[in-house]
């Protein structure tokens, strides 16, 4: 029986497709949908004989294994429920996007065990489990309505070319799934990139939309610092954060790619473009550092999620980004260890900004201390 063959670029509402899709996949159908790499070819997780027809309409060996397809990098913890930080880093950064993440699959806490034994089996055939986050918008809101992950694999007979139109998953099988949402050409017409992640390294398992230095930064420790305009405290901060990692890890420059961090500030009530403060400027060319090119930005959502650790300026700032993003308590701390705020030396005398940057400094050693872990345990070589 050929397959209902849905064409999305004719649909006038969404949700209706959405809605017959999960249907479907609920009655245990096997369905051919966009994503934003190439088609793929899914089923619900829950359901044994959905998956095991998936597996023989793919034609793959059983040692190959399929992907989980799950709505956000929070699902995935059902999954992995202590991943290493580097998977969590690329999952809040990549996802949803064209990247599939491996790794160990170790935890008897896992979700992956109350999937039917045949489909762990087809998830999880050895030590590993892999997630994929599609960011196509049908496709995350069939996984936001569907109870359970889905097994996904690419749409196509095994060791045929990648379907990256809807047509070419009818060519290739149109007989033998239920149902095909056709969307068109795919966005990047090509796979996702796979990537392993364990507790010591990244490693790029099959080459796809995202390279290998496009994901190392992606990877790196990303420091946010914030004060209220991002014209003096934060600025001097950055500034001299970077200036210590660099004498701790003995490099000559700072650089995201050598360090393996990134650190950026940015202010809570920030208008964009605006210089450093001339003194500002004037105190930390005595440090031998030089903020003169420094412009203001305000602090984005993206940013707030993208960061591993953010450092505040006073408290206040702490209970406004918390008061917006309460979920990142665990995240965001004040930059005095004691809880103090940084004095604000804006319009005051030169000496105030030296008194404010020596304050500082004298607090970089100790958060240097505290993600050491995360910057040297976990080597991205």
């Amino acid at each position: 029986m050929a397959a209902t063959v849905v064409d999305l670029t004719q649909t006038h509402d969404l949700r209706d497709v959405v809605h017959l899709t999960v249907q479907a996949l609920a009655e245990g159908q096997v369905v051919a949908f966009p994503t934003e790499t190439v088609y793929g070819l899914a089923a619900r997780a829950l359901d044994e004989q959905a998956v095991s027809r998936l597996q023989d309409i793919k034609g793959r060996a059983d040692s190959n294994p399929l992907a989980l397809a799950v709505g956000d990098s929070e699902e995935a913890l059902d999954y992995i429920p202590q991943p290493v930080p580097l998977f969590r880093r690329l999952s809040r950064r990549c996802w949803p996007g064209p990247v599939t993440l491996v790794t160990e699959n170790n935890d008897d806490a896992s979700l992956v065990h109350q999937l039917p034994p045949s489909v762990q089996a087809a998830v999880a055939p050895g030590p590993t489990l892999g997630f994929r986050v599609p960011a196509e918008s049908v496709a995350l809101d069939v996984l936001k309505f569907t109870v359970g992950p889905l097994v996904l694999t690419s749409a196509n007979a095994s060791g045929a070319a990648d379907a990256i139109s809807g047509s070419q998953v009818v060519e290739q099988l149109g007989k033998d799934v239920d149902l095909i949402l056709d969307g068109g050409r795919t966005r990047f017409a090509q796979p996702s990139t796979v990537v392993k992640v364990d507790m010591a390294q990244l490693t790029v398992l099959r080459q796809g939309v995202l390279d290998e230095t496009s994901l190392r930064h992606m990877a790196s420790f990303v420091v946010l610092v914030v004060c209220t305009g991002n014209t003096c405290r934060s600025p001097m901060g950055e500034c001299l954060i970077k200036a210590r990692l660099c004498e701790h890890l003995r490099l000559n420059r700072f650089s995201p790619e050598s360090s393996g961090v990134i650190v950026q500030s940015g202010g809570l009530a920030a208008g964009p473009g605006s210089p450093a403060s001339t003194q500002a400027v004037g105190v930390m060319s005595e440090y031998q550092l030089d903020l003169s090119a420094h412009t203001s930005q305000p602090v984005t959502d993206q940013q707030l999620s993208n960061a591993d650790i953010i450092l505040t300026m006073t408290q206040d700032h702490r209970q406004l980004i918390l008061a917006h993003r309460p979920e990142l308590a665990s995240r965001v701390h004040t930059w005095c260890h004691n809880g103090d705020d940084v004095s604000d030396p804006i319009g005051g005398t030169s000496e105030q900004y030296r008194r404010c940057a020596r304050q500082i400094d004298s607090e970089i050693a100790q958060w240097i201390e505290q993600f050491e872990l995360e910057l040297f345990r976990f080597s991205l070589q």
